[in-house]
């Protein structure tokens, strides 16, 4: 019966992750990393980690919707893959390198910045 509800667990937070990035574009992250650390107990940096990994499929089934609704401009897509394949990298790379410790609060503050930009945007 544990089992069952751990696995449940697990989907639920997937199907949220999924909706929340083909909803936004993005931000199953957000979601992600948390979930699995507070709900599944998962260590801080293989969340991260893992969240990346998960994150491709959602990405590719959002993006195959826009593109066929004709809703990626798809220059801008290219340039912004070449910088973000080379941060990605360099991310991931720094990622071993951070404590956990300070891993969670640089990425409670990235949330907080991001929110408060987006409730007080234009």
């Amino acid at each position: 019966m544990k089992k069952n509800i751990f696995t449940l667990k697990f989907i639920l937070l997937g199907f949220t992750a999924g909706l929340i990035n083909g909803l936004f574009g993005s931000g199953g992250g957000t979601l992600l990393v948390p979930g699995m650390f507070f709900l599944l107990g998962i260590e801080q940096h293989k969340s991260h980690a893992t969240t990346i990994s998960v994150i491709l499929p959602l990405a590719l089934i959002s993006s195959f919707v826009y593109m066929t609704q004709g809703m990626i401009v798809l220059d801008v897509t290219l340039k912004i893959i070449l910088g973000g394949m080379i941060g990605g990298y360099l991310g991931a790379k720094l990622l071993s390198k951070l404590p956990s410790y300070l891993l969670r609060k640089v990425f409670a503050i990235f949330m907080i910045i991001a929110a408060i930009r987006m409730v007080f945007s234009c």
